[in-house]
């Protein structure tokens, strides 16, 4: 815990905890990405699972209950074979692979959400299937696995749904909940947690929780059309860098 993890650390965390608390908690997994650039990555998904852990918590109680359980259930039970998934390749590839990945998420990330605010891409109504959410489940765990970033596949099944943004927030929030609660297991069982890990995840408590609270006061303050611009020009700076470190 040296002077260039608290200047990465710090912002990090808090953005994330914004984004949990004010504005849907889709752009929180941009931590990872960004911490990846002077981590190795596997430590810094490590790293951050705790503090999404706490900011889940933080955020369950005024959704309980209100989401959508049927879309919820396959969901969260598509999830599971996806963190499997994403045990798999982080036992078969270095850490250059896992860099591609989050870097190519990243970028995926930002290309979808700006396709979908054009209207290039629509997702129509359509009713529900167990099937079909278990497969979108299955891909957000796998991506959650390896970057914190199951949110966009989940969308694309949620969104087709008839849901209310009340509902649909509170649905998000038991998926990710549920989500991060299984990856902790193979988490620990890759050996990602180390006494240094869980030390800093300490240190960071109060920043995560000042994160969540900024996140609730700046709701209605600042624009998410703003906050989200910002969150994909980093995330395509940072997932390019990502890229080219690892191919190079």
């Amino acid at each position: 815990m040296d002077l260039t993890f608290f200047a990465m650390a710090i912002p990090a965390v808090i953005f994330a905890g914004i984004s949990k608390g004010g504005f849907g908690s889709g752009a929180a997994f941009a931590a990872a990405p960004f911490l990846a650039l002077v981590f190795d990555p596997a430590t810094a998904v490590a790293f951050m699972l705790p503090l999404l852990m706490l900011m889940d918590v933080s955020a369950l109680k005024p959704y309980w209950r209100k989401w959508s359980w049927p879309d919820a259930r396959a969901l969260m039970i598509g999830g599971i074979p996806g963190v499997g998934l994403g045990v798999v390749f982080f036992n078969v590839t270095d850490a250059d692979a896992v860099r591609l990945l989050i870097g190519l998420i990243a970028l995926g990330f930002v290309a979808f959400q700006l396709a979908q605010g054009q209207g290039w891409i629509r997702v129509a109504e359509r009713p529900f299937s167990n099937l079909r959410a278990g497969v979108w489940g299955m891909v957000a765990g796998f991506t959650s696995f390896v970057s914190h970033a199951g949110g966009p596949p989940a969308a694309v099944h949620l969104l087709g749904q008839r849901l209310s943004k009340e509902q649909y927030q509170a649905t998000t929030v038991i998926v990710f909940w549920w989500i991060n609660l299984v990856k902790f297991v193979p988490y620990a069982a890759l050996g990602l947690f180390t006494s240094a890990t869980v030390m800093a995840n300490l240190v960071m408590i109060p920043f995560a929780l000042f994160g969540v609270w900024a996140g609730i006061a700046l709701h209605h303050r600042i624009s998410a059309v703003w906050f989200f611009r910002v969150t994909y020009v980093l995330l395509t700076l940072t997932g390019t860098k990502l890229v080219f470190d690892a191919v190079t």
